[in-house]
């Protein structure tokens, strides 16, 4: 009886060690297995990076039409820029056309007023008085021969019976520059007298100009106003006596001023 219970416990003592190893040997296999599969996994990877995947027919066709539609943008870019240049040297055209037409345009306006003004002005000359025409005739023939101011010579005119309408019309249609007119005056008055500048400008004045021409006719002529105080000091003491302060005096209320008085006074001795 006690070598049947002996026996058991062996057996059941070998049947635990056998599970032992068995179950062991499963966990073992078990851990195995995930490291092939992982080691498999990264083969296959480094696999499938080393092999390049070649292209279908239908992803060679797809490269071509993109390829071919690249092509086509840029040949429609192309064309669209080249119509842009056209459209542009177009409207340059357009452009030098319109200031060409604009330009011919003015130089005609140009040419008809012209031709306008040149048939009013002959018009005009037609239509004028034969009264206006001759005061036009007599002014010039005065400028001829002598200098007048504007006022002077329409003062001649009318003293000629011709009517103040006449003689403004002929002094302003005279073509006279007065400025020259007062020179011209101014010179003539001292080839024959003695002035003071003073009173040249006065007596420039009196003739009509005004005070700007005046002034204009006095300043541009070469004189020496010592030299016309002299003048005038031998004027005055050839026809009357004079006192030295009366002489200088009577200088001064010629327009010359006392320094040009005295020294002429002291010319004449006195």
């Amino acid at each position: 009886m006690k070598i049947n219970q002996k026996n058991k416990l062996i057996v059941s003592i070998a049947i635990i060690a056998l599970l032992v190893v068995f179950f062991s040997q499963v966990k073992i296999k078990s851990e195995e297995e995930p490291k092939e599969n992982a080691t498999q996994q990264v083969i296959e990877n480094k696999s499938n990076e080393d092999i390049p995947v070649e292209k279908t027919e239908i992803d060679r066709k797809d490269d071509k039409d993109n390829t071919t539609k690249k092509d086509d943008n840029k040949a429609e870019i192309k064309q669209n820029e080249s119509s842009s240049n056209q459209t542009n040297n177009q409207n340059t055209t357009n452009a030098n056309v319109k200031d060409n037409t604009i330009t011919n345009n003015s130089n005609n306006n140009d040419s008809n007023e012209s031709n306008q003004q040149q048939s009013t002005n002959k018009q005009d000359q037609n239509t004028i008085s034969i009264s206006k025409q001759n005061a036009l005739k007599k002014a010039k023939s005065y400028l001829s021969h002598s200098a007048f101011s504007r006022k002077g010579l329409i003062e001649q005119l009318e003293f000629e019976k011709f009517s103040n309408e006449d003689a403004t019309y002929a002094a302003d249609n005279v073509d006279a520059n007065w400025n020259e007119q007062s020179l011209k005056k101014a010179k003539s008055y001292i080839s024959h007298s003695a002035f003071s500048r003073k009173g040249l400008i006065e007596q420039l004045e009196f003739e009509g100009y005004t005070s700007e021409q005046a002034n204009y006719g006095v300043n541009n002529i070469n004189v020496d106003w010592n030299e016309q105080a002299a003048k005038k000091a031998k004027s005055y003491l050839s026809h009357s006596a004079f006192s030295r302060d009366g002489l200088i005096e009577q200088l001064e209320f010629e327009g010359f001023t006392h320094e040009q008085a005295i020294y002429e006074v002291n010319q004449t001795g006195l």
